[in-house]
């Protein structure tokens, strides 16, 4: 792989994965940059989910090849995932155990390969029992589970088991989350707690591959979005370049029907959209000279750009 490749924290070249004739993933070259929020996103049925376990050893690749952490997955899969949390497919756990007892299990067994509880090992840990003790508290307190953690697993909500699983993840302090639907079954308030939880452990270093159909969700979190569509990448750029401007200019001003008249426009025309001016062929400065010379307040004015739901359904459709 080139120079910029090996200081990724994951890079893929030609990845191809076939089931018998049908093709899952088909030439994928992903890019995760060392504190990138990496939105993984596409169509139920793209490839997302089979990308994902290929990058954690789970599945082999029919051809093409995996760096993670700057080692070769599968081969290195034993040394790279004990700095690797993973959330895939949902949470696994056992319903009859408390979640204290699953991260327990979890955590002296070593690093889990799919990053649930109650997944297959890959070493023995070697800590301390208060150390193994501080971790399970810590991850626990994290996702807000402190108060419930000796509660039976099978008593939980769906969200709070999405808690359960994502605390398994953070157990070790990983460089690296990878997370499938992690905010799946939460309320909108859990929603904002996980959020504020990802953003701080990104900005204290943890770079974070995330996959989900929460397109307005990824849009607040992630810096740089891949979509995938029928196995292959057809898109991969940072947030603000895949949302492209419309060629629009949007305007708030405190008159609105003042400013229609300035701009010659029909009163509630077409052009206005909950207060604003939606105005085509024309630029920031323009409007706003056009508007302050005719006396009219501008409060706000920019250029309008794609939502990320509207670019990834030009991509996909």
């Amino acid at each position: 792989m080139s120079a910029g490749e090996e200081r990724a924290v994951v890079a893929t070249r030609a990845l191809t994965k076939r089931f018998g004739k049908v093709t899952a993933v088909d030439a994928l070259d992903l890019l995760v940059r060392p504190g990138d929020r990496y939105g993984f996103l596409g169509p139920n049925g793209s490839g997302k989910t089979t990308t994902v376990r290929m990058l954690l050893g789970l599945v082999h690749a029919t051809s093409g090849d995996i760096e993670v952490l700057g080692r070769p997955v599968p081969r290195a899969a034993r040394e790279v995932l004990p700095e690797v949390g993973a959330l895939v497919e949902g949470p696994g756990a056992y319903p009859h155990l408390s979640a204290r007892a699953n991260l327990r299990l979890l955590d002296a067994a070593g690093p889990a390969r799919s990053g649930g509880a109650g997944a297959e090992p890959l070493a023995a840990d070697t800590g301390s029992r208060r150390t193994r003790r501080r971790r399970i508290e810590d991850a626990l307190e994290q996702v807000g589970l402190a108060d419930v953690g000796r509660r039976p697993v099978r008593t939980y909500s769906l969200g709070m088991k999405q808690r359960l699983g994502l605390a398994s993840a953070l157990l070790r302090g990983p460089r690296l989350l990878v997370l499938d639907e992690p905010t799946n079954g939460l309320d909108p308030r859990g929603i904002v707690e996980i959020r504020d939880l990802l953003l701080g452990l990104n900005a204290a270093g943890t770079t974070v591959f995330l996959s989900s159909h929460l397109l307005a969700e990824v849009e607040l979190f992630c810096t740089r979005i891949g979509v995938l569509d029928r196995g292959r990448l057809v898109a991969q750029d940072d947030l603000d370049a895949l949302r492209g401007p419309t060629g629009r200019t949007l305007v708030r001003v405190e008159d609105v029907a003042a400013a229609e008249q300035a701009l010659g426009l029909a009163p509630g025309g077409d052009t206005r959209r909950d207060g604003e001016l939606a105005l085509d062929g024309t630029s920031v400065a323009d409007v706003t000279d056009r508007l302050v010379r005719a006396g009219v307040r501008v409060l706000e004015a920019a250029p309008e750009r794609r939502t990320l739901e509207q670019s990834v359904l030009e991509l996909t459709t």
